[in-house]
């Protein structure tokens, strides 16, 4: 079986090149290239519009006897791809551009335009500097001032330099860290003032979780530590018990002479009562007698 792709040939031992005659190619070859449309153009038979970057099977010569500086000018043709028209255009060394030659129309283009009006008016000044010797003048003094004022902007920079030659930038660094640093010492002295003063309203909070909180006695003499939460409720009520216990108990026989005394009370004030309302009444009897 043969190679797919055929990368080395045979020469037999008795192949001799001298008796292959030279083919004759023709001076103005052509080549079939792929190639994409240099710029919008339309076609003259059919109107259609061949936009830039439209890829077509173009083929390419030589065009003769043109050349710029020694560069080849070479000439593509492709077909539309509507009516399949000839269309030719070959290239511009000059310019850097293509030119159309026939079967179609160079669409317009501003940039183009505006490049070509550019090159006219330099072309137009140097003209006139070469034939006109007061615009030649003009344009000298325009020159020179430029400079001088070019010179002048030099020696403000120089003038700038030294000044910052001058200034020692390592101590303006060295001062601005100590700024920093003791405003940075003054922050953190302010917050711990801040913590104490927080510390003494709300309290402290060991590590077992308890609040420690300083009270001050009304005397102002001594201060005591307190402990809050380390009593449960249950001591404190085994702690209270015995003393509501002898409350109670004092409390009763209290109640029982409260509750047995006015009963002879009373009756004392009953007797008493009875005796008055009884005198009265023996007092009114022996009124009445009278």
């Amino acid at each position: 079986m043969s190679e797919r792709k055929v990368l080395n040939k045979y020469y037999p031992p008795d192949f001799d090149p001298s008796k292959i005659p030279r083919v004759r190619q023709s001076k103005n070859r052509q080549f079939t290239v792929r190639l994409m449309a240099p710029f919008n153009m339309k076609c003259k038979t059919c109107g259609e519009y061949i936009y830039k970057g439209k890829k077509f099977n173009a083929r390419k010569e030589d065009v003769e006897n043109e050349n710029y500086l020694g560069i080849r000018i070479y000439r593509f043709y492709i077909k539309c791809t509507r009516c399949l028209s000839e269309i030719s255009f070959k290239t511009d060394p000059q310019s850097t551009d293509y030119v159309v030659e026939a079967g179609a129309t160079r669409n317009f283009m501003a940039l183009k335009l505006a490049e070509e009006q550019a090159v006219r008016e330099m072309e137009a000044e140097k003209e006139e500097e070469r034939t006109n010797p007061m615009k030649l003048l003009e344009n000298r003094t325009k020159a020179s001032r430029g400079e001088i004022e070019m010179v002048e902007t030099l020696e403000e920079l120089k003038e700038l330099n030294k000044r910052k030659v001058v200034v020692n930038f390592d101590d303006m660094l060295h001062r601005y860290d100590e700024e920093r640093e003791s405003e940075a010492a003054a922050i953190a002295a302010a917050e711990i003032d801040d913590e104490q003063l927080i510390k003494s309203v709300f309290g402290e909070r060991t590590e077992d979780g308890t609040i420690v909180k300083r009270l001050v006695d009304n005397g102002g003499s001594s201060t005591t530590d307190l402990l809050a939460g380390t009593l449960n409720n249950a001591a404190k009520n085994k702690k209270l018990n015995p003393l509501v216990k002898l409350k109670t108990a004092l409390i009763k026989p209290n109640s029982a002479s409260t509750s047995a005394a006015p009963v002879p009370i009373v009756k004392s004030s009953l007797g008493g009562l009875s005796l008055l309302g009884s005198y009265s009444d023996s007092s009114s009897h022996s009124d009445s007698d009278n």
